[in-house]
C-alpha cells in the first residue's frame, strides 16, 4: 500500500505493457460499414475509424493482473458474432433499443479482448477466465485524437468528486489537467468534416470508472482510475477532515492502495466506448451506452414510475428558508403536487434531525407525511446523504419501503473507485426488491446500471440549476447549459433540476443584499423559454422541478405546459447546433405527439425548425417561444397555439441571448 492525497488517484504510467510479434490489426465493423475498430497486439493497441477516417489515433492499452500485465500470445483464436434483436425500454429516450452491432472476440486464453461496433459507436473491453478471485493492478487505456480534431471540444476538468465543474468548450489541444485534476468523460470532440467522438465508459461494475489525463506533446490521454480505498474516515462537517464515528455526509478516502480491486476471476470488465456521428446533432440519438450494458436484473420491474417532482430544497421550502422545513410546508407541497398532477414530493435534506436519518425532525411528522402523500397519488422521495445508508443498504430500503415512502435521492457520494461502485449496484439491487426508486445525486455521470436496474431513475453528474444558489459567475451558465447537451447528456439522464420561474437578464443576477437572498429566492440567468425547454432538451426519467409551489401558482400557464410533459420517450431526433452556439432536440412522446425544443448561448440566434421529424400529415402547434424584448425582460414570452403545421414545414424561431424554444406537436 502506498499513502495517497485525500483524493488520490493512480496512474498507470509504471505499468509494463508487452506485445506480441503479430502485426495484423483485428477488427470490428458496425452492421452499415461506416464504424470500425481495429485492435492490434504488438503492442497491444486499439484504433477507431468513421468513414475511413481516422477519429481515434493508435493508442495502447493493457491490464496488470496480480503483478503480472497480461501478454498477448504470438497465435490466437479470432470469434466473431452478429448480435440482433431488440430490447424494450420504458424507462428511456425511446420505446425500444436495436441491439444490432458486430463484435470480435480475441481469445488469448485465459483472458482475451472483445471490439464490439454498432451504428451508432464502437468500443473494447477486457475479459477474464481466471480461478477465485484476481487483484487487478491497473489498467492502461490511452486515448490519442488525431491532428483532424481541429474543432471544438466539450470537457470538464477537476479532482475526483460529483463531476459538477463548468464544462470549457475549444480546441482539444488545449486541454491541460495540472496537479490531481483530470478530464470527466464523456470527453467530446469534433474533427474538420463535423464527424464528433464522445468518449465515455459503460457496463461499470465492481470496478472504477474511467476518466483521462492529457500526457505528452500530443494530444494523447492517459488513463487514471482511483485506486482501492484502503483507509477511509466519515465526515459530517463541510471541512470533511474532522473523522466521526458513523454516519455522517461523506466517506472520505485518506489512502489509496497500489491496485484497483479484488474481483472476480471470471468476468467481464468496463467498456472503453466512442460514440460515434457525423455531427454533433447525432450524439443524442446514441444507444451505446445503454445496448452495451448488463441485461436487466430478473426482479419485477413494472412497478418503477417515472415522473416528476415538487422539490422543496432549492426553492427554501417554498422560500421560506429553514422556518419552513415542517409538516405543514410539506402538506402543501403534496396538496399542490396532487392539484397539479405531480408524481413525487421529496423531502431534501431537513427532514430527519441533522445527518441522521432514523430520528425525525421534531417538526417534521414524517410518517404523517407519506400516508397523507399516498392517499393523494403522490409519493414521498427521501434525500438522504449516503454515508447514512453505507454498511446498511437493505436495511435502509426495507425500512422506508415499510413506513411507504417510494424511493431515495442519495447524495454526497462524490467517489469514482470500486469500493463506491459496489455501493451503488448494492443499494440499487436492494432498493429494486424493495419496490423504491433511486436518484443518484452527487454522483459521477452515469455508465449504464439503468438498464440493469430500471429503478435507477436519473443521475446528477452536472453543473445543475442548483449552483445558482452559490455560484459567482452565472454567465457561464449560457455556455454550461448548451455544452452539457452535447457533453455529459450522451451518458444518460441528468438531474440538472430545471424550471425556475424568476429569470434574469445575463449578467445582471442580483447579488446578496439584505432585501435579496439567492439562497431563499434563486432565479436563473436567460429566458424563460430557455427553462421550459429544459424539460424536453435534457433526458430525466426523475425530473425535478426546481421552483416553489406559490412561484408556479403565479405562472400557471407555463407551470401546466412544463408538469405535463412527458420524462420518458417513444423517440430521440437531433436536430442540430453545436456546444458553442445551441442544442435542439425532437423527441416523440408514447402518446404519438412530438415535441421539439432548443436553447441558445449568450448570443442572439435564428434557428429554423425542420419538421419532417413528424413524419406526414397535419399537425397542431402549441408554441412557447421568446418575445422581441426577452433578452432585457427574460420572464417575457410568447405563446401560440392552435397553429396548423403540415410535417416537413420550416419554422423560423428568433432565440434571445440565453434564449430557447419548445413546441407540441399533435396530429
Amino acid at each position: 500500500m502506498r499513502k495517497s492525497s485525500l483524493l488520490g488517484v493512480l496512474a498507470l504510467t509504471g505499468c509494463c505493457f508487452l506485445g506480441s510479434v503479430e502485426d495484423e490489426a483485428v477488427t470490428a465493423v458496425s452492421p452499415d460499414g461506416k464504424n470500425e475498430i481495429r485492435l492490434w497486439t504488438d503492442p497491444l493497441a486499439y484504433e477507431v475509424r468513421r468513414g475511413g477516417e481516422t477519429v481515434v489515433a493508435k493508442s495502447e492499452i493493457g491490464m496488470k493482473v496480480e503483478d503480472k500485465c497480461l501478454v498477448p500470445s504470438s497465435k490466437c483464436p479470432v470469434r466473431r458474432e452478429v448480435k440482433s434483436g431488440f430490447v424494450e425500454t420504458p424507462i428511456y429516450k425511446r420505446e425500444r433499443v436495436d441491439l444490432s452491432g458486430n463484435e470480435t472476440f480475441v481469445d488469448f486464453g485465459d483472458w482475451g479482448i472483445r471490439l464490439a461496433a454498432r451504428n451508432d459507436g464502437v468500443a473494447y473491453r477486457f475479459e477474464t477466465k481466471m480461478p477465485g478471485r484476481i487483484r487487478i493492478g491497473c489498467e492502461k487505456a490511452t486515448v490519442n485524437v488525431p491532428d483532424a480534431a481541429a474543432r471544438s471540444c466539450v470537457y470538464r476538468t477537476n479532482r475526483f468528486g460529483a463531476e459538477e465543474s463548468v464544462p470549457t468548450v475549444g480546441r482539444i489541444g488545449n486541454i491541460l489537467t495540472e496537479g490531481k485534476d483530470m478530464v470527466y468523460l464523456p470527453l467530446t470532440y469534433s474533427l474538420a468534416n463535423d464527424t464528433t467522438v464522445a468518449i465515455t465508459d459503460a457496463d461499470v461494475r465492481d470496478y472504477p470508472v474511467w476518466y483521462l489525463k492529457r500526457a505528452g506533446d500530443g494530444v494523447g490521454f492517459t488513463a487514471v482510475f482511483a485506486g482501492w480505498p484502503a483507509k477511509t474516515h466519515r465526515a459530517g462537517g463541510w471541512d470533511r477532515a474532522t473523522a466521526i464515528p458513523s454516519g455522517g455526509r461523506w466517506v472520505i478516502v485518506d489512502e489509496h492502495a497500489d491496485y484497483l480491486v479484488e474481483t472476480e476471476g471470471t468476468r467481464t470488465f468496463p467498456w472503453r466506448a466512442f460514440i460515434l456521428g457525423d455531427a454533433p446533432k447525432d450524439l443524442c440519438e446514441s444507444d451505446l451506452v445503454l445496448a452495451l450494458s448488463a441485461p436487466r436484473a430478473n426482479i419485477d420491474f413494472s412497478w418503477v414510475k417515472p415522473g416528476k417532482v415538487a422539490w422543496d430544497w432549492w426553492n427554501a421550502f417554498d422560500n421560506r428558508g429553514d422556518g419552513g422545513c415542517n409538516t405543514k410546508t410539506y402538506e402543501r407541497f403534496i396538496d399542490f403536487a396532487a392539484k397539479t398532477g405531480v408524481e413525487y414530493v421529496i423531502l431534501d435534506e431537513g427532514w430527519s434531525e441533522t445527518l441522521d436519518i432514523w430520528k425525525f425532525h421534531k417538526d417534521v411528522d414524517v410518517p404523517h407525511l407519506i400516508a397523507y402523500a399516498n392517499e393523494k397519488g403522490v409519493g414521498i422521495i427521501l434525500w438522504m446523504a449516503w454515508a447514512q445508508i453505507v454498511g446498511e443498504e437493505e436495511k435502509v430500503a426495507a425500512h422506508f419501503a415499510k413506513l411507504g415512502a417510494k424511493g431515495f435521492k442519495v447524495d454526497f457520494i462524490g467517489r469514482g473507485d470500486a469500493d463506491a461502485e459496489r455501493f451503488l449496484w448494492k443499494f440499487a439491487d436492494a432498493c429494486a426488491r424493495n419496490r423504491m426508486v433511486i436518484d443518484y445525486h452527487g454522483a459521477h455521470r452515469p455508465t449504464g446500471m439503468s438498464r440493469t436496474y430500471p429503478n435507477v431513475l436519473n443521475y446528477e453528474g452536472i453543473h445543475g440549476l442548483e449552483q445558482m444558489k452559490w455560484f459567482k459567475n452565472q454567465s457561464d451558465f449560457m455556455q454550461n447549459d448548451v455544452a452539457a447537451f452535447f457533453g455529459r447528456l450522451t451518458a444518460g439522464p441528468m438531474d440538472y433540476t430545471p424550471g425556475a420561474m424568476d429569470n434574469y437578464p445575463i449578467g445582471k443576477y442580483p447579488k446578496k443584499t439584505e432585501s435579496f437572498d439567492p439562497y431563499v429566492n434563486p432565479g436563473s440567468v436567460g429566458t424563460r423559454c430557455r427553462q421550459m425547454a429544459m424539460m424536453v432538451l435534457y433526458e430525466a426519467p426523475l425530473q425535478m422541478l426546481s421552483d416553489s409551489p406559490t412561484k408556479y401558482e403565479k405562472n400557471m400557464e407555463c407551470f401546466s405546459f412544463m408538469a405535463a410533459t412527458p420524462v420518458t420517450w417513444a423517440d430521440t431526433v437531433g436536430l442540430g447546433g453545436c456546444p458553442r452556439k445551441f442544442a435542439a432536440v425532437a423527441r416523440k412522446a408514447k402518446d404519438g405527439s412530438w415535441y421539439a425544443a432548443a436553447i441558445n448561448s449568450a448570443t442572439a440566434r435564428d434557428f429554423t425548425l425542420d419538421t419532417s421529424f413528424l413524419g406526414e400529415g397535419v399537425w397542431t402547434a402549441e408554441i412557447f417561444r421568446d418575445a422581441a424584448d426577452s433578452d432585457a425582460a427574460p420572464t417575457h414570452y410568447v405563446h401560440e397555439q392552435g397553429k396548423t403545421v403540415k410535417a416537413g414545414e420550416k419554422t423560423l424561431f428568433l432565440m434571445a441571448p440565453g434564449g430557447g424554444f419548445v413546441v407540441k406537436f399533435t396530429k
